[in-house]
């Protein structure tokens, strides 16, 4: 008898601690995740470059993670504060606020930049470039509801060159937000986050790396012979760094910082590197992996960024700014490899919007593109409203392919916005290198119009933000100022613009890759899903489930 009750407890015991274990085992979770986003990168950037990369980095995503290639944003206009607050809020402007880089605000009488923030103060510098936070992000991200999901005991930090590629998607409540400061070389926080920097970022700031990646020549990654998928070295759709003539490598970079500074780092390869460095130095002085909940960096390269916008997307200086980047994601995952194990940690690496080529290469090249210069746009349209309602400054602003009236003087002298409206879209719909006008207050029209350009004009518009009239540009056109036409940007809905890659490696990721559609709004509600936690709470994305291990 008294064996047959020690058989029945042993065995409640062994029930007992398979439910516990099973119990535990539910909901698991990896240790980091690291969300990468690199400005500027169009989705064929992966394929295009795949022979100058080596084994441990890009390719890497493609031999052991999951390739989603077919990715795209879903509004318009794609700038680097949108796509970075699309990323990590799963939503769109409409709903998350962040309808551009910056935008005029109506209720501060001026163009507002998407981060800056007046009542909060520089950490780390004298300067403005401190004032900064999420107060204009109108929605929780990803980053946001890990930290809800636990009282705040997962970390999350936000590194980035660009304030607002840290700012956005560490969200309302990190544990830190740092970027950089051209007047002093240094990583810099505002009083939004703390009152002082912590003394591990101080010791790498003292560190001075920008002094010692700006003190020998940019010279080619590989023999620049092997460089055959572009333009010729020095080529004539690019513009040059100050005080260069040439424009050939190697680039003299003790002699540009003269005219530059420090906002030389974010044009250049390594700026990428530096801010490498400073997110390795974050997850270690903060222990991020290590403790009993999953921790969160935010890392974006900007480096990018700059380099597409001076030389433009077929440049040697584009391809071997890839080579390099490539080289510190080996070293990423090779610290992730050492320190945690792949398995343990979940990275996706996307992109906040593509990039155009260079209209004055297409046109070159037989292929219509074309300039739309904003500052005489302006004009026009002001003089077009003069010569109906009278001489005044109809137009507030232009910008991101928005106008904005002036209500004071519609007001003042009487008139009628919609006939103002009416009148403007008529006339601008004739211009060259004009697609589509729209009125924006109403935008049932737009979304009723027909296709899926217009959806991306409709998320694009938040009611209290917005301008009045919309433009749509016709493909290989490009608004801006840009000098002698070289160089190029981004904005538009094509497909140039809002076809960025999509590539995830690590924690319950299997290998393989999909050619589904998936907007850039699945990533945050994807991520969401894997951790068990809330969708951020405007999100309107999918989870995307092609890539999950059972």
């Amino acid at each position: 008898m008294r064996q047959a009750f020690l058989l029945f407890v042993l065995l409640c015991a062994s029930v007992d601690s398979s439910a516990q274990k099973r119990s535990k085992s539910d909901v698991q979770r990896p240790k980091l995740v690291i969300g990468i986003v690199v400005d500027q990168m169009r989705a064929d950037y992966v394929y295009r470059f795949a022979d100058y990369y080596g084994e441990g980095g890009f390719k890497r995503f493609i031999k052991q993670g999951f390739d989603c290639r077919n990715t795209n944003y879903n509004y318009v206009p794609t700038y680097t504060g949108p796509g970075h607050a699309a990323i990590y809020t799963g939503s769109v402007p409409a709903f998350n606020g962040i309808i551009s880089n910056d935008w005029y605000d109506r209720s501060w009488g001026k163009v507002r930049y998407v981060v800056s923030d007046p009542t909060v103060n520089p950490v780390g510098t004298e300067a403005s470039t401190g004032k900064m936070s999420p107060a204009s992000l109108l929605s929780t991200t990803v980053t946001d509801e890990l930290r809800l999901s636990n009282n705040k005991q997962s970390k999350v930090i936000g590194v980035c060159l660009k304030d607002r590629g840290s700012v956005l998607p560490a969200g309302h409540m990190p544990t830190a937000a740092y970027w950089f400061d051209n007047t002093t070389g240094n990583f810099i926080t505002s009083s939004y986050y703390a009152s002082d920097l912590p003394k591990w970022v101080k010791d790498f700031n003292a560190k001075k790396l920008p002094d010692f990646y700006l003190s020998k020549p940019w010279e080619t990654a590989l023999p620049i012979d092997r460089y055959t998928l572009g333009l010729a070295d020095g080529d004539n759709f690019r513009n040059n760094f100050k005080g260069e003539t040439d424009g050939k490598f190697p680039h003299d970079l003790i002699k540009i910082r003269e005219k530059e500074g420090y906002e030389l780092l974010r044009k250049v390869p390594m700026g990428n590197t530096f801010t490498l460095d400073f997110a390795l130095e974050a997850i270690q002085k903060e222990n991020l992996g290590k403790g009993k909940y999953t921790d969160f960096l935010a890392l974006s390269f900007s480096s990018t960024d700059y380099v597409g916008h001076q030389f433009g997307i077929n440049a040697i200086e584009l391809q071997d700014t890839y080579v390099r980047l490539d080289r510190d994601l080996e070293r990423l995952f090779d610290y992730v490899d050492k320190n945690f194990g792949m398995e343990n940690v979940l990275i996706f690496l996307s992109a906040d919007h593509g990039a155009a080529q260079t209209p004055d290469y297409l046109t070159a090249n037989g292929i219509p593109g074309g300039f739309l210069p904003e500052k005489e746009f302006k004009k026009q349209l002001n003089d077009l409203i003069s010569e109906s309602f009278g001489k005044a400054d109809w137009i507030e602003d232009y910008g991101s392919q928005q106008i904005y009236l002036n209500y004071k003087t519609i007001a003042d002298k009487k008139a009628d916005v919609s006939s103002i409206v009416q009148n403007l879209r008529q006339y601008v719909k004739r211009l060259p290198g004009i697609q589509e006008v729209w009125d924006i207050h109403d935008p049932e029209s737009i979304v009723t119009s027909g296709n899926d350009h217009h959806q991306r004009i409709a998320n694009g518009i938040n009611p209290k933000r917005s301008g009045d009239i919309a433009i749509m540009l016709q493909p290989g056109w490009l608004e801006g100022e840009y000098a002698a036409h070289k160089g190029t940007t981004h904005g538009s809905g094509w497909s140039y613009d809002t076809h960025v890659p999509l590539l995830w490696l690590g924690w319950k990721i299997k290998n393989g890759s999909s050619s589904a559609p998936v907007n850039i709004s699945d990533i945050a509600v994807t991520v969401s899903d894997l951790l068990s936690i809330s969708f951020p709470n405007a999100a309107v994305g999918k989870p995307i489930t092609d890539m999950i291990t059972k």
